[in-house]
């Protein structure tokens, strides 16, 4: 295997649209050389979410200048490639399967070996892109389709230690923010009306607190948010400002509470196993959640392990980490051939029973 190794990533899972360049040489830090990522928030805004159809036919329209671009902003051509590598799942099945053909007659014309990467494991090796980190390190990928606490040891090794039995995070901030009339994407929605709020006024639930484990739950702590907005709007004949607010702040502090707890104890599972040098990572778009990323970071001063999080562009869907997850991969020897079929479910820790549930933004894993 070559020392220098620059891979070409392609990711269209949910509603991201993304292709992007990475290099990296043995002993050195890896370089993402372009990352085009091609939004779809103003296709689905009135619709209150993500649609299925729409993101598929938005990603097999716009995939190709996807590519085009991070070639060129790379300033490299195909051929100068060693590899592609795709999203094969989990996700929305009609965008995957435009990510997958596309690679597929890209790597047809050209002679280029084919990876087909788990979208989760593109989150979850994220901190060996940006940061280096050494295995094995404490993942906690929360996102709008997936919430797990995974031990990453090696690039094709995770241990799922707990996750989400319902709804993720990311898509219980969505509904609240649907519920309370704040626009799509709802995480940063959330966020922005939370700064102004009052996070103790509403008692809401902080799901399987009570329950040992890692395991959580989303669900119920969003029908609590609806039961409060309901009563507001009977009591006042509307929701007014502070009151949105003031729920808002108290929804993300319930959520911040619950994977707090959540962390301290998967990371007493995971400091049993000794490692070198204790490290635990969050990925995914919630970890762009400031009040949580702060939350995260104390909890691992109190347990002196080293803490990281990318920056807050590679924390959303992006093609970067695709690339980086597919050329772990081919320094191993992993490639595929044409039968690469795109996936809707594709568990990383595949020795772990299925989580139950099924989250808009794709299957849980």
């Amino acid at each position: 295997m070559t020392k220098t190794l620059t891979i070409l990533g392609l990711e269209s899972s949910c509603d991201d649209t993304a292709a992007a360049v990475v290099r990296h040489t043995l002993g050195q830090p890896a370089e993402i050389l372009s990352s085009v990522v091609i939004g779809q928030t103003d296709l689905h805004a009135s619709f209150g979410g993500v649609v299925p159809e729409i993101a598929a036919r938005a990603h097999a329209e716009k995939i190709d200048g996807c590519v085009e671009a991070a070639l060129a902003n790379a300033a490299l051509t195909l051929p100068e490639m060693d590899a592609i590598a795709v999203t094969a799942g989990p996700g929305l099945i009609g965008g995957v399967m435009s990510g997958v053909m596309c690679a597929k007659g890209l790597c047809a014309g050209s002679g280029l070996s084919l990876i087909g990467v788990n979208h989760l494991a593109g989150h979850a090796l994220t901190p060996r892109l940006t940061d280096g980190v050494g295995f094995p390190y404490l993942m906690l990928l929360v996102s709008g389709g997936h919430c797990q606490f995974l031990v990453a040891n090696a690039a094709d090794d995770f241990t799922r230690l707990g996750g989400t039995i319902d709804d993720a995070p990311g898509e219980a901030f969505d509904k609240t923010a649907k519920l309370l009339g704040l626009p799509q994407p709802g995480g940063p929605a959330v966020e922005i009306e939370a700064q102004s709020g009052n996070p103790k006024r509403f008692a809401l639930p902080r799901p399987l607190l009570d329950r040992p484990g890692c395991d959580m739950s989303f669900s119920g702590l969003k029908t609590a948010l609806l039961r409060s907005r309901d009563a507001l709007v009977a009591e006042h004949g509307g929701l007014r400002r502070a009151d949105r607010a003031d729920l808002c702040a108290s929804f993300q502090s319930a959520v911040s509470d619950v994977l707090v707890e959540k962390t301290r104890r998967a990371l007493r599972m995971y400091l049993d196993q000794n490692p070198t040098k204790p490290t635990f990572a969050v990925a995914g778009g919630v970890a762009a959640n400031q009040q949580l990323r702060a939350a995260l970071e104390t909890v691992c001063v109190e347990f002196g392990v080293v803490f990281t999080a990318p920056p807050l562009k590679l924390c959303t869907d992006n093609a970067a980490m695709i690339a980086w997850a597919g050329l772990e991969r081919y320094r191993q020897g992993h490639v595929d051939d044409f039968t690469l079929t795109a996936r809707p479910r594709w568990p990383l820790d595949d020795k772990s029973p299925t989580m139950l549930g099924s989250g808009k933004k794709g299957a849980k894993a």
